[in-house]
């Protein structure tokens, strides 16, 4: 049996791959598909931190936001890998099948920051039903929650 101090590193582990993992995928898709849609780099973690600030004062803000908007999205992918981490801990079917509970979980995530986060956000978007877009579907199911799911199985004891 693992001692404490082996948990407490693969959970951390655990935590951190599928957190770093999920949120590189994820921010590196944006910048490219909205990208190719005439955002900017900074733009997009303007849209990111205008969750917090709001849109005016987030676009007013230059690098700082940006660089406030990036450390929330990590913020963000590291919470739903530790969130995983600890259901997986109570629901084992989450470690031992990782592939589709991790596209399920990514899928949840699309839905919950559309239907839950973004409204609740000083930005205030209500998109319900949340847009059905494939490409930013398919990156949480893909790129979001199974990166999250692989991590966890991989290092989580």
């Amino acid at each position: 049996m693992p001692d404490s101090a082996t948990i407490r590193s693969s959970t951390f582990k655990a935590i951190v791959v599928g957190g770093f993992s999920s949120g590189a995928f994820d921010l590196i898709f944006a910048i490219i598909y909205y990208g190719n849609r005439g955002a900017t780099t900074v733009g997009i973690l303007h849209s990111i931190a205008a969750g917090l600030l709001g849109k005016k004062a987030s676009n007013e803000g230059g690098i700082t936001t940006a660089i406030l908007g990036f450390g929330l999205h990590f913020l963000i992918s590291l919470s739903a890998a530790a969130i995983y981490l600890l259901a997986s801990r109570k629901i084992p079917l989450l470690r031992n099948q990782p592939i589709p509970c991790g596209v399920a979980y990514g899928a949840i995530i699309y839905f919950f920051m559309n239907m839950v986060v973004l409204p609740l956000s000083a930005l205030h978007s209500h998109a319900f039903p949340p847009p059905v877009v494939f490409a930013p579907i398919a990156i949480h199911l893909f790129g979001v929650g199974l990166p999250i799911a692989l991590a966890v199985a991989r290092y989580s004891k």
